[in-house]
């Protein structure tokens, strides 16, 4: 067993190269810089490239650009740099170009506290460009997930076509933990079985997922935009051919479930009281929950791993069997509003901190209890 004493940020990086990303394209923000730095060290010892561009506007184009010629591509952030980079995560989903996104969330908005901690962009991952489109975001909680969900974000950027958003946070970015970096895992290589000659289209029916994508100087022609496209890419105006994009990008979603489906049930077996939390915001839970067990209070954590798309059926098992739902989170009610609305029999709260600061263990002891005796 091999293991590394990693700093989150360092982890994400690592975890990056062991999923094979080859091309990093980013503009250094607070608290994600070391990810940069890594990268910067790392890659051109294994034959990768690493650019600093002007912006994140910039960094996120040249990423694209690089997937589409053949190299697996990542950048890293914070919510500044997040919501530059918002016209170009559409652009990746329409024209259907993996890309990873580490956003390591900080207070704000604006500027805000670039050296403090936040979950407020748990929405702007998933809603903050416009359109219907496909994201993935994973969510993790200790430095090892930040290092594994790297890894597993890549896979699923590569199989499914799509823009995958890992958010951290400035806690989980500049804490150490041990990480046990010697696990097997699947690292997803796949490229169309097209032979040269062969007419080939990325857009049509059975390539959108599980194909992989051609790079760009392999042989094959074919046309890349941000606008409505058949299944050659070229543009398109066709009402039918727009319905059949979006629907494209849905399908991507419901026919995956399984593999964007990742929970962590916390003594939930027999729980008359439900936390649901993500992040770091769920790490203090889990003492909560046992020093409450201890008392006889029958509570458990409900933790989405991914936290986009969002694991609503399963939660929904829980209407009814337990009291109260509690929502602690870091941010004024963002993840609040996701969970409410699959609840019709039982009472959500929620518990919020956001002046940058991680819960104490006490402020989420008093919270609950205040909320289970209302």
């Amino acid at each position: 067993m091999k293991i590394e004493l990693y700093q989150g940020n360092e982890a994400v990086a690592y975890g990056a190269l062991r999923a094979g990303v080859s091309f990093y394209g980013g503009y250094p923000i607070t608290p994600s810089s070391e990810i940069a730095e890594v990268m910067a060290r790392e890659l051109p010892k294994r034959d990768g490239i690493f650019i600093q561009m002007e912006d994140e506007i910039s960094s996120l184009a040249a990423c694209i650009g690089a997937r589409l010629a053949g190299r697996k591509a990542m950048t890293a952030t914070s919510g500044p740099g997040f919501s530059l980079m918002q016209e170009h995560l559409g652009y990746a989903a329409m024209a259907e170009v993996p890309v990873v996104i580490i956003d390591a969330m900080r207070g704000g908005p604006s500027t805000g506290l670039p050296t403090r901690t936040s979950q407020g962009d748990i929405m702007q991952a998933r809603w903050g460009t416009h359109g219907d489109h496909p994201v993935v975001a994973l969510m993790p909680a200790t430095v090892e997930e930040a290092f594994y969900f790297t890894i597993y974000a890549v896979n699923l950027s590569e199989r499914l076509r799509l823009p995958a958003v890992v958010l951290s946070d400035e806690i989980l970015s500049h804490m150490r933990e041990k990480v046990v970096i010697d696990r097997e895992v699947e690292i997803w290589e796949k490229e169309p079985n097209i032979k040269p000659g062969e007419k080939y289209f990325p857009f049509d029916d059975n390539n959108i997922y599980d194909a992989g994508i051609m790079p760009f100087g392999k042989g094959f022609r074919y046309h890349v935009t941000g606008l409505v496209h058949g299944k050659d890419g070229f543009p398109s105006n066709d009402a039918e051919i727009a319905r059949k994009n979006l629907d494209r990008f849905r399908k991507k979603i419901e026919d995956n479930r399984e593999l964007l489906t990742d929970i962590e049930f916390y003594k939930t077996d027999d729980a008359e009281i439900l936390y649901v939390a993500a992040g770091t915001a769920a790490r203090a839970t889990k003492e909560i929950v046992d020093v409450l067990r201890e008392k006889g209070v029958k509570i458990g954590l409900f933790r989405p791993k991914i936290l986009w798309p969002f694991p609503g059926h399963e939660l929904k098992k829980f209407d009814g069997k337990v009291s109260h739902i509690i929502v602690p989170e870091l941010n004024q009610g963002q993840l609040i509003l996701e969970v409410d609305r699959h609840f019709k029999d039982s009472k959500v709260y929620g518990l919020n901190r956001y002046d940058g600061e991680l819960f104490t263990f006490n402020e989420l002891l008093d919270g609950t209890l205040n909320i289970i005796k209302s």
